[in-house]
């Protein structure tokens, strides 16, 4: 039996191929506007018709768009079915709460990976954010924290170098960065809890820095519960809070009680 030839991968191929790696690890992102086509042309040194062609099959795959001017961009709707309706659903406080247990189980498989696989241009942005997040903390800017507390866990869930992990956290990114925000704005009030925030991330950090797998899952693990449970305490402090002033103020909405009147 005569094997068929093995034929070369069409340049082509190889060009979008090449792309749609980019857009599935996250170097590319949503929205990013690539280079003009004479320009990227240059940059992956291949002819301008091999990348149109690229460019197209790309499109037809629901990763490219194109604007009215002709202009390329990652397509904004990856992910958009499954995004969508759990940013609807975050208005739900029971939906909040499930989103910090999702990701106290995705944070410590994140942490190990990233603890076990991050090169060495991953660590450098992992220590970029931390250090970024530390200035953050040193100047009371809880706008900044947050960013800051959320670019530091994306760069750990592209220090994982798991695409289905990488995938799914962008699709999910406007969810988790109002997660992180909210968390952090409730947290930011209490002094103890701002500090423990910043301590449990130095954790993971150090974990990660360490190349302790074990230790960087045991941390991102801790830090999401810990933060969980003092929620809830909040929450629950709150609406302690909230039952006594309805009872203080009962009295501007109950007519008084009618006075008996004695009998002759």
């Amino acid at each position: 039996m005569t094997l068929p030839p093995i034929k070369p991968a069409k340049l082509a191929d190889a060009i979008a191929e090449h792309i749609q790696q980019l857009i599935l690890e996250g170097a590319i992102q949503p929205g990013e506007r690539l280079l003009s086509e004479r320009e990227l042309s240059m940059k992956l040194e291949v002819s301008r018709p091999s990348l149109r062609e690229a460019l197209d099959k790309l499109i037809g795959r629901g990763l490219i768009a194109t604007d009215a001017q002709g202009t390329s961009y990652v397509s904004e709707t990856i992910g958009q079915s499954l995004r969508d309706p759990l940013i609807m659903l975050m208005d739900n406080p029971d939906a909040r709460g499930d989103c910090m247990e999702f990701r106290s189980v995705v944070e410590a498989a994140a942490a190990g990976f990233a603890a076990e696989r991050a090169s060495e241009i991953d660590r450098d942005s992992i220590r970029a954010c931390f250090a970024a997040m530390v200035s953050a903390h040193q100047q009371s800017d809880v706008d900044e924290i947050a960013r800051t507390d959320a670019e530091f866990h994306f760069a750990i869930y592209n220090a994982s170098h798991n695409l289905m992990m990488i995938h799914l956290m962008r699709s999910l990114e406007t969810i988790i960065r109002s997660n992180v925000y909210l968390n952090r704005k409730n947290l930011y009030e209490h002094r103890v809890a701002r500090e423990s925030q910043l301590a449990e991330h130095r954790a993971i950090f150090d974990a990660i820095m360490a190349r302790d797998v074990l230790a960087a899952q045991d941390a991102a693990r801790h830090h999401m519960l810990s933060a969980m449970q003092t929620q809830r305490a909040i929450q629950e402090s709150e609406k302690r809070l909230e039952a006594s002033i309805r009872r203080l103020v009962r009295n501007d909405l109950v007519a008084p009680p009618k006075k008996r009147s004695r009998s002759a």
